[in-house]
């Protein structure tokens, strides 16, 4: 199962010539993880990060076709692993049929120290519904 993101390409998001300033992208990309969390697993940041935090540790990203100012992207992340404090996802966003973006990301669930931290049970359990085929 998929979780899916809607983002309309927006003005601040374009560089002069019209299209996503690839920086953007990561800025959609961390809006769709915090969107998963809060709606996909029911687990918003802002309660998250009291006590710890859910960060980012890798990513690769591809930008296969450029978007432009007013482009409507869909964005579906999928879990493809569920590790003791960590979840690695995949994430393609397109517009219409055409791919404009892929990546791979691992999150760590961590303490407010920054310590990695297992999971809690119904957050695990949440990720798991969203794991795809892939590993």
């Amino acid at each position: 199962m998929a979780f899916e993101f809607h983002q309309k390409v927006l003005f601040k998001h374009c560089d002069p010539a019209g299209i996503v300033f690839f920086p953007r992208y990561f800025e959609i990309i961390n809006d769709c993880v915090e969107a998963f969390f809060d709606q996909g697993l029911n687990a918003p940041f802002h309660d998250l990060h009291r006590n710890g935090a859910v960060p980012t540790v890798q990513i690769q990203t591809q930008f296969p076709a450029p978007s432009r100012h007013g482009d409507e992207l869909v964005f579906q992340l999928e879990i493809t692993q569920v590790g003791r404090s960590s979840a690695d996802y995949k994430m393609t966003a397109c517009c219409g049929d055409e791919v404009r973006l892929t990546t791979s990301a691992t999150l760590v669930n961590v303490t407010a120290n920054g310590r990695p931290e297992a999971w809690p049970d119904v957050i695990r359990s949440k990720l798991t519904e969203f794991k795809g085929g892939a590993t």
